[in-house]
């Protein structure tokens, strides 16, 4: 096996090193106020089954938890500490950095002692005053975290272009020169709200986060911005199919803006190419504040859609047609396991040699992949499974690579 073959079998770590972006996805179902599961298994003392949820984002390409115990029938700094100690002795877990979620600085201060490495701290705020933000932003600092700074001041939030950036720019000034916090350790979160939702004043709510993005990194040297990106789709709750579109296309639009991070749920992610171009072109309308009618256009769209589940069975038809390249290369960018051993074998009789097939359809497929990831059409938990089919089809392949002589596997039938 070749040497550049042999780097690229994972199919994901280059394209993460060559990507334009390198956005960050916050996972967010350990977190009580967004996942009745979650908030189920942790009030019921399961928190081995809790555990699972952790994994399982991590395992969908979340590279930073969000955990969060802020519910009134829990006693939430006791339950952050025990569940980040667990936490602490899953390796496959651990690997990736924690968020300590809480609006109350006493469960924030104790999940910070329990942080083995670094950890990020969600979040603080002028809300309270610049005594208060000084003083927790100090002790985050003492702890060695970073933290997400909410656009908010004694006034409120900021819901306008120009108060996203002057309170990002006033807590910047006070983080910087006056606690002495590093700059790279600021994450500023500008307020993503819910568009569409028929109040006039809500129509460019994502066109000022996206400008105030741009204006943060460009103005604010070293900080990052993130944001909960669920909510832009908050007026369509119950529809999936609309919320799926609306985040990607939202993604889309602020990681070219400067948006480098942001608290997902994988699985509520689509390939922005992928969209339904009528319902992306009705999405950017709004989020885009396109046209006076956007609220109106989408809201008639959504309710067209709404409770329909989307229908794969044609499309899973039509692309098993496809040649074997296609199909390589449709399994790859979708995700898809199920087809890849029959695939690969017929790939492997056509092409006779297996490593053309690697460096052939495989690593064709896997190019496509890191096209829509640099430009931002596709994210990490989509990349993800994308490397797992990669590697799925390798394995499959080693045997011959070792004795191209052997048989196929199985009798010739895909396992």
């Amino acid at each position: 096996m070749s040497k550049t073959a042999t780097l690229k079998l994972s199919g994901l770590e280059p394209l993460v090193a060559t990507a334009d972006t390198n956005f960050i996805n916050i996972g967010e179902r350990t977190n009580v106020t967004g996942s009745a599961k979650f908030l189920k298994l942790i009030k019921e003392d399961r928190y081995e089954e809790a555990l699972s949820v952790a994994r399982e984002q991590v395992e969908g390409g979340a590279q930073v938890l969000d955990i969060n115990m802020d519910e009134g029938m829990l006693d939430g700094k006791a339950a952050m500490v025990k569940y980040l100690n667990l936490l602490a002795a899953e390796p496959d877990i651990a690997r990736i950095p924690f968020m300590i979620d809480s609006s109350k600085w006493e469960i924030i201060e104790a999940g910070l002692k329990c942080l083995q490495g670094k950890g990020i701290v969600n979040s603080i705020s002028l809300k309270n005053g610049e005594a208060e933000f000084i003083y927790q932003a100090s002790q985050i600092k003492k702890y060695g975290a970073a933290t997400v700074v909410m656009a908010f001041d004694e006034s409120g939030q900021a819901d306008t272009y120009q108060k996203r950036i002057d309170m990002c720019k006033r807590s910047y000034d006070i983080l910087v020169n006056v606690v002495h916090f590093p700059k790279e350790d600021i994450i500023f979160d500008p307020n993503i709200f819910p568009v569409a939702t028929g109040i006039d004043e809500h129509n460019n709510y994502a066109v000022d986060f996206f400008a105030a993005t741009k204006w943060i990194r460009e103005n604010l040297p070293g900080a990052h911005v993130s944001g909960g990106v669920s909510n832009v789709s908050f007026s369509f709750r119950g529809n999936n199919h609309v919320r799926e579109a609306m985040h990607s296309a939202f993604l889309y639009h602020a990681i070219k803006a400067g948006m480098d991070m942001g608290i997902v749920n994988p699985t509520m992610l689509e390939v922005y190419d992928d969209i339904d171009k009528t319902l992306l072109e009705h999405v950017e309308d709004v989020l885009l504040n396109r046209r006076p009618d956007a609220t109106d256009r989408l809201s008639e769209l959504a309710e067209s859609l709404k409770g329909v589940k989307k229908d794969n069975t044609k499309e899973e038809e039509e692309w098993r047609k496809d040649s074997v390249e296609e199909r390589l290369k449709h399994a790859l960018v979708k995700g898809i396991t199920e087809f890849i051993d029959e695939d690969t074998e017929e790939a492997r009789i056509k092409y006779g040699i297996p490593l053309h097939v690697i460096e052939g359809p495989l690593m064709a497929g896997m190019n496509v992949v890191g096209d829509l990831f640099g430009s931002g059409k596709m994210f990490l938990p989509q990349v993800v499974k994308s490397a797992r089919v990669m590697k799925k089809a390798v394995a499959y392949l080693e045997p011959y690579l070792k004795s191209p002589s052997l048989p196929p596997q199985g009798g010739g039938e895909a396992e």
